[in-house]
Order: C-alpha cells, then sequence, then structure tokens
C-alpha cells in the first residue's frame, strides 16, 4: 500500500527556519516525481516545489525561490523541503504527493498519491 507521512511542521516566528518531511512507503520511491503542495485558509492547494523520479532536477515556485530547497534520500525513502527566511505568508498546510515517472510540473490533478498534510505556522 502506497504510504506518504509528512512531518516537521510547526509554529516558528518571521524569519526562522523549518524542514519538512516526506516518508515514503509501499512503492518504488526512485521511480516517482515527489511534489510538495500547500494550502492557506481560504485559499486553493498551490505547488511549492518538486523533485524529479531522476532526482536531478528541480522546480520551484517563484514565492520560494532562493528560500527553498528540495531533496531526496532515496536510502531513507525520503524528501525533505528545507524552508528558511520564513515569513506569514507561507503560513498553510504543508502536503507531498507522488506522481510515477518524471515531471517538473505542480499541478494537483497530476499526482496520483497524497499525504496527509503537516501545518506550518509562521507567526510572532
Amino acid at each position: 500500500q502506497l504510504q506518504l507521512v509528512e512531518s516537521g511542521g510547526d509554529l516558528v516566528q518571521p524569519g526562522g527556519s523549518l524542514r519538512l518531511s516526506c516518508a515514503a512507503s509501499g512503492f518504488a520511491f526512485d521511480y516517482y516525481t515527489i511534489a510538495w503542495f500547500r494550502q492557506a485558509p481560504g485559499k486553493e492547494r498551490e505547488g511549492v516545489s518538486c523533485i524529479s523520479s531522476s532526482s536531478s532536477n528541480r522546480n520551484y515556485a517563484d514565492s520560494v525561490k532562493g528560500r527553498f530547497t528540495i531533496s531526496r534520500d532515496i536510502a531513507k525513502n525520503t524528501v525533505y523541503l528545507q524552508m528558511n527566511s520564513l515569513n506569514p505568508d507561507d503560513t498553510a498546510i504543508y502536503y507531498c504527493a507522488a506522481r510515477r515517472g518524471p515531471t517538473l510540473l505542480m499541478r494537483t490533478a497530476l499526482y496520483d498519491y497524497w499525504g496527509q498534510g503537516t501545518q506550518v505556522t509562521v507567526s510572532s
């Protein structure tokens, strides 16, 4: 059974950092593109970053470029999202999602498997 489990969400002050983890199980992890999405209250779910199944290609939303870094540890079947210089606009539930095969697109309809989400709150 394919499963994605996010962790690492927390309350952090503006300017702070967090690292989110997405632990995968039940599928050939390295054949899947993994993406991070987020959804703030009253807003649509939006793509934040993705790392393709080849692992060498990454994509970031303009709003997080230069602040967030996505990485993959194949041995641990885990994808990380390092988030630096956080601001209140980053407050949202963060979800990881998986899609078989390579892509750099971050459209929700393209991803077949989703985790339950982890809450990130940026506030003083």
